[in-house]
């Protein structure tokens, strides 16, 4: 049962209600009334693991539904006129008699219902009355469910029907069997989360590392750190399967996610115990690089990249290699709407690079890439962005010719558009613009192995754009606006870059204008503007929503200027391609464009 406390009548009427998900089981629930609603009501109490109870008089015409469900007992009947005393003394015996609920469903132009909301109120009994939001302390939802899976859509009584039009809405999008892979995952959390406890449990007897919380609930986004880099001392700490397990969940397709079977979820946590890289090794080639005459190519390999998110920004040739391919090996950033694309009759593996597992996880796509093309088949190595830009495209791209796909044709490259450039258009930041930026910095935020990187010095005139950094912000921030110390270089290092003394290097002020840019292009993509004092803040109050990207510089605030008294403004949607002539060459694929977002506080 999905509830949610209605505001008060004198309450402003931009005003929402707090959704909340109440656990019923065994509660008592009064429904006043014999109409449908009445029956309907005692329907949704019983789904919800209630004992509805029904007051109404003798003589009362009952609905069919209620006079059915009366005479199989799942519903008891006060035959009864309304008397104040049903409130305290028809509940359960642990609560000393008092009901847990009262639905009224003759509406508010009964007195009945005002006095019934009164008395409520004043004994703190939630109180929900048909059609009068100002008699009610909690309302319904309009909701979808499949099985542990419940959708819940309300419009705070303004909206009539509308929100069960929304919320079928909703629920065509959703892939068949979203509920049965609910319950999978579930099951998967509850075998980490008791691998957890046996690990506390050899953690106070002095024998093994501590472990670490999982995943927060439901009722907030990604924390700011959901990408955290994992070190060598969270190696054995089953930490790493939940971080697994909720990058999984955030980053697969709704579709990949709804087919995953128990076997694929066992494989998965099994996977993350430690065996990766043997599963890489088992599947790379014979003598890997050092093969000194590999086998002759047969298939071709095409590297490409998907752009920043949208699918109506993918050029013309990945589109067709995505249609052409035999197989496709996705990094985990590839958005649903490209990944959509692929025709079902072609195999989709998606990348399993997670904190703590990234070089296994390149290690098997590589070898799963040689061993497809081998066999002559056209594979698909699809990158997010552009696969020269942080994508390791050059890496894969020399990988494979030392393996035998030297020759001409045997791997081809395409572009992508890159999000270090679209994503600032895409929040109204031009990367350069005359008298304010004349020159666009790229850089990552995080290093090989985690290291922080050497961080650019200040131009005014110059705007950066630094991806992999949101994880590690506060670091970020504290290497470009204070003079901190490098960390020692081991001498093989020195030998190599010389003994030439550090240089000094302009700081960047804490007042510069910078932009979270999360999701760009997608359809839930956000934008927070602040400055280098607030963006870590900021960061950590609002959460994360990987991908996401930050600029820097004074053009950030060009087209928007600075709210005084505001540390920082979010922007929720993606506002972007929305002339329909755009869409129109992707319109029958089924691809959609995101809706407009709103501006909030």
């Amino acid at each position: 049962m999905v509830a949610t406390p209605s505001p008060r009548a004198h309450d402003n009427a931009s005003s929402n209600s707090m959704l909340a998900g109440l656990n019923c089981q065994g509660n008592i629930h009064l429904v006043v009334g014999t109409n449908p609603l009445a029956a309907a009501r005692c329907a949704q109490s019983l789904g919800a693991g209630a004992h509805p109870v029904l007051i109404a008089p003798e003589t009362a015409e009952l609905h069919y539904g209620l006079r059915r469900r009366i005479d199989d007992g799942s519903v008891k009947w006060v035959r009864a006129a309304f008397e104040d005393e049903h409130l305290f003394r028809l509940g359960r015996e642990e609560v000393g008699g008092v009901v847990d609920a009262v639905f009224v469903t003759a509406g508010s132009r009964e007195h009945l219902a005002s006095h019934i909301s009164s008395l409520c109120k004043r004994n703190r009994i939630p109180v929900n009355v048909v059609d009068a939001p100002h008699l009610c302390t909690f309302s319904l939802l309009s909701t979808h469910s499949d099985g542990p899976l419940q959708i819940g859509v309300t419009t705070n009584g303004r909206g009539c029907k509308l929100a069960s039009r929304i919320r079928r809405e909703i629920a065509s999008s959703l892939p068949p069997n979203l509920g049965a892979a609910c319950d999978r995952f579930g099951e998967a959390r509850r075998r980490i989360q008791q691998q957890q406890q046996q690990q506390q449990q050899q953690h106070d007897q002095g024998d093994g590392p501590p472990p670490v919380a999982g995943d927060l609930d439901d009722s907030v986004d990604q924390s700011a750190l959901f990408n955290k880099l994992v070190t060598d001392e969270d190696a054995r700490s089953s930490s790493r399967r939940m971080r697994w397990l909720s990058q999984v969940c955030e980053y697969w397709p709704l579709k990949k996610l709804a087919s995953v079977s128990d076997e694929d979820v066992h494989r998965l946590l099994e996977a993350y115990a430690g065996d990766a890289e043997a599963d890489a090794a088992r599947r790379r080639p014979r003598g890997g690089d050092a093969d000194a005459d590999p086998p002759q190519p047969k298939g071709r390999i095409i590297l490409a990249g998907s752009g920043p998110g949208h699918p109506d920004l993918l050029t013309r040739a990945t589109y067709n290699a995505i249609q052409g391919a035999d197989l496709v090996l996705a990094d985990k950033l590839v958005p649903s709407g490209v990944l959509d694309l692929i025709p079902r009759r072609t195999p989709v593996e998606i990348a399993r690079k997670f904190p703590g597992n990234a070089e296994q996880a390149q290690d098997e796509l590589l070898a799963a890439a040689l061993a497809a093309a081998r066999a002559g088949k056209t594979v698909l190595r699809l990158k997010q962005g552009d696969p020269f830009i942080y994508g390791r495209g050059g890496e894969e791209l020399a990988y494979f010719r030392r393996n035998g796909f030297s020759a001409e044709g045997a791997v081809t490259v395409l572009p992508g558009v890159t999000s270090a450039l679209s994503a600032p258009l895409f929040a109204a930041i031009p990367a350069t613009q005359r008298d304010v930026a004349d020159q666009v910095l790229v850089c990552t935020g995080t290093g090989k192995k985690g290291k922080a990187p050497e961080p650019p010095e200040f131009v005014a005139s110059r705007t950066v754009v630094f991806l992999m950094a949101l994880h590690r912000i506060v670091g970020l921030v504290r290497e470009l606006t204070a003079a901190v110390e490098a960390e020692a270089e081991p001498p093989e290092a020195e030998a190599e870059a010389g003994t030439r003394p550090p240089s000094s290097r302009t700081l960047w002020p804490l007042s510069t204008p910078c932009a979270v840019i999360e999701r760009a292009s997608c359809p839930d993509q956000r934008v927070i503007r602040t400055t280098l004092a607030h963006v870590a803040e900021a960061i950590e109050a609002e959460g994360s929503r990987p991908p996401g990207l930050l600029v820097v510089g004074r053009s950030c605030e060009f087209l928007h200027p600075r709210e005084k008294g505001r540390a920082w403004v979010v922007e929720e949607g993606f506002r972007g391609l929305g002339d329909d002539g755009i869409a129109a060459g992707l319109k029958g694929l089924g691809v959609g464009v995101g809706a407009a977002g709103a501006l909030n506080g």
